[in-house]
């Protein structure tokens, strides 16, 4: 027999079954469901992740090898809404990250929601140490943001020329990246539905300083063992509670989660 305290034997549990009903991803409701805060006034950061069940954030190395059909439809979903993806230098380098690719159709929507047709890929780096033909370079329609530290912005100004831009986003330490100071600098160029997509570095430090509006985690139905990482790894530690958004499923045994910031106080 397991003894519970009474507040525990006393929680209400809700049953998640097949309760709901499908729909087509096209539909609509897949953009109701990863639609940003309306008339924002500075950055609202969404990430977006997968995980293993038992928590690993990569499969073989790469977070590619979780993937199934619903979450790259989710992930193409979310793409399409942001003004700036962010991801960082190492995730762009195991994943050989390319610019975002967009259709005739989304390019038409995202117009006439005042965005550009094409969202940046901003890049967060310590060193802005990448081979001039990584396809972030090279397959992509907009230039990289090369979100940098003041150190080596006048290297990577003269490295990169015109195939990306740099950025200074140091705070008071010259030798690294300030989380506030690079999100305040994207406000300011009208990017401020930012979507990160990791890695575990960067989810980490967005965590860290608080600076994290909400996750989107997708679930796959996939064990990897091993020595995966979390999908955040960082050195410091917080405590930020979210509330569920939403839970989605498919026929593959997905689950697609959005857990938002709880406002102060909670609700």
């Amino acid at each position: 027999m397991v003894n519970v305290s009474d507040p525990d034997a006393a929680t209400e549990l809700t049953e998640l079954g097949p309760l709901g009903t499908g729909f087509d991803g096209d539909d609509g409701r897949l953009a109701a469901f990863y639609s940003y805060p309306r008339n924002l006034d500075r950055c609202w950061v969404r990430a977006n992740m997968i995980s293993s069940l038992d928590g690993g954030a990569t499969d073989d190395g790469k977070s590619g090898g979780l993937a199934g059909p619903g979450d790259r439809a989710i992930f193409s979903r979310m793409r399409q809404e942001a003004d700036v993806i962010l991801v960082g230098a190492s995730t762009v380098r195991i994943e050989n990250y390319s610019g975002a690719q967009m259709s005739l159709a989304e390019r038409r929507e995202r117009q006439d929601r005042g965005q550009s047709e094409v969202p940046p890929i901003a890049v967060v780096t310590h060193s802005a140490d990448f081979d001039h033909d990584a396809l972030i370079f090279t397959r992509t329609e907009v230039p990289p943001l090369i979100v940098t530290c003041h150190e080596t912005v006048p290297e990577a100004r003269s490295r990169f020329g015109s195939s990306a831009e740099v950025v200074d986003a140091s705070g008071p330490y010259p030798d690294r990246v300030d989380a506030g100071v690079m999100l305040e600098t994207l406000a300011e160029r009208g990017l401020r539905r930012v979507l990160s997509e990791g890695g575990p570095s960067l989810i980490s430090l967005l965590t860290e300083h608080d600076l994290l509006d909400e996750l989107c985690l997708t679930i796959a139905p996939v064990l990897v063992g091993g020595a995966a990482r979390r999908i955040a790894s960082g050195s410091a530690e917080a405590h930020t509670r979210m509330r569920r958004s939403h839970l989605l499923t498919d026929d593959e045994g997905y689950l697609y989660t959005r857990y938002v910031k709880d406002a102060p106080g909670g609700e």
